[in-house]
């Protein structure tokens, strides 16, 4: 069961209030103001402002020098999660608590910072927390010290799933018996030079520098690729007899967990949409859900010419064609920019607040569906929608050819 929520991203710091800017129909999107980007195609990104999270606002500065931005973050979102669902001031037994979270790329800031101090005054002058805030296990390692988990704790990095594999890895603790509650989710700060340069060889993202709310179009004819993001999402998951025994809040069920892998291309997904699909319905059968319960797919989404094909290939292969022409689809990172390894986390946020609240949110900037390339779906166009949800998936397609979805159900306490 989901009993807790945190998250920091473009659009505001806190679970609720990122759902409520997604509801409005806000984008995170704005031109990069943190560093010159004169030199890059790319000038625009979904940034973590000082408008939504002010570092010294939250951390001692003793904790700052050993803790890197991406560190920061997931551990904000992590203590809203424990805060929101109860457990600040409840005993709990530790060794059955862990704390399992993922990244895609890690400490990357203080690398760079680091390298500059090795370049300009030499390697003495590296800081003693250069390996520390490096290491990606640092996400969760630290959310285990903040609150005391000695259960299971590790993190997992497979790109744009590695939050999704995080999830699904918490959610098999509880399941198997061996914790009554997990911290997961997963967080990610990329939006420097460095990783906006590679992507951008790699053509991956959008140069709509003059227009960046439009930048991320998902499932549009126009789009030009994805907005780099950064943020973090957090969830205290708890096994139902654990929830109930202390009156827990529960916002949803997280149902099931399918992946697969492509074997195929290094960044290209699988053309066929097969393999994508298998994790889907590998998600259904491990929640025990048929492909009819699923009223709402929060789709991987990212705004590239190839994933919003291939995706939507995958969500027609795994619920069928019928049932995937009447399934709302749409895609968060049209308004928060693609977090990379912290997405799963962030859309899974969203996916417990969809079913909670009985209501999903639209895709931006989507006006010319791209049906010529197979993108003929309901994408949620316009405005957000209203219903009592049944049953949600979730989608995350990795570089590597890693494929996540993840299954969740409406909680009903009677």
């Amino acid at each position: 069961m989901i009993t807790g929520l945190g998250s920091v991203n473009s659009l505001g710091l806190g679970a609720n209030a990122t759902f409520d800017q997604l509801l409005a129909g806000e984008s995170g999107v704005r031109v990069i103001e943190r560093w010159d980007t004169s030199q890059h195609a790319t000038k625009i990104a979904a940034e973590v402002r000082d408008c939504v999270y002010v570092a010294e606002d939250h951390f001692e500065k003793r904790d700052l020098r050993r803790l890197d931005p991406f560190t920061q973050i997931g551990l904000l979102a992590a203590r809203e999660a424990w805060a929101d669902a109860g457990l600040a001031d409840l005993s709990f037994d530790p060794d059955r608590a862990g704390s399992i979270l993922g990244t895609g790329i890690g400490g990357i800031q203080t690398i760079l910072d680091n390298q500059v101090v090795l370049e300009t005054s030499g390697p003495r002058r590296v800081t003693p927390y250069f390996i520390p805030n490096t290491m990606a296990n640092a996400l969760a390692a630290n959310v285990a010290i903040e609150f005391g988990l000695q259960g299971a704790c590790y993190l997992t990095a497979s790109a744009c799933a590695s939050s999704g594999h995080a999830i699904g890895m918490a959610l098999r603790e509880i399941r198997d018996g061996r914790a009554d509650i997990m911290v997961t989710g997963g967080a990610e700060t990329t939006t420097n030079p460095l990783c906006v340069a590679g992507f951008n060889s790699l053509k991956a993202l959008s140069t709509r520098n003059d227009d960046p709310h439009a930048a991320s179009r998902p499932f549009d004819r126009d789009r030009d690729g994805f907005v780099m993001g950064e943020g973090a999402g957090a969830l205290v998951l708890e096994s139902l007899e654990h929830a109930l025994a202390r009156g827990a809040k529960i916002y949803a069920e997280l149902a099931g967990f399918g992946q697969s892998d492509d074997a195929g291309h290094i960044t290209a997904p699988d053309s066929t949409g097969v393999q994508p699909a298998k994790a889907m319905t590998n998600a259904m059968l491990d929640g025990g859900l048929n492909a009819d319960e699923i009223d709402y797919v929060n789709a991987h989404g990212t705004s590239t010419h190839l994933n919003d094909k291939v995706e939507t290939a995958a969500i027609k292969i795994a619920l069928g064609e019928e049932q995937a022409k009447k399934a709302w689809i749409s895609s968060t990172k049209s308004m928060v920019g693609h977090n990379v390894g912290a997405a799963s986390a962030v859309e899974a946020v969203v996916c417990a607040l969809s079913l909670h609240r009985g209501v999903v949110h639209h895709t931006l900037n989507l006006e010319n569906p791209d049906v010529e390339n197979g993108c003929d779906l309901d994408y949620v166009p316009g405005a957000p929608r209203e219903k009592a949800i049944r049953a949600v998936l979730s989608n995350s397609l990795g570089f590597g050819g890693h494929n996540v979805s993840l299954a969740f159900r409406r909680y009903d306490a009677s």
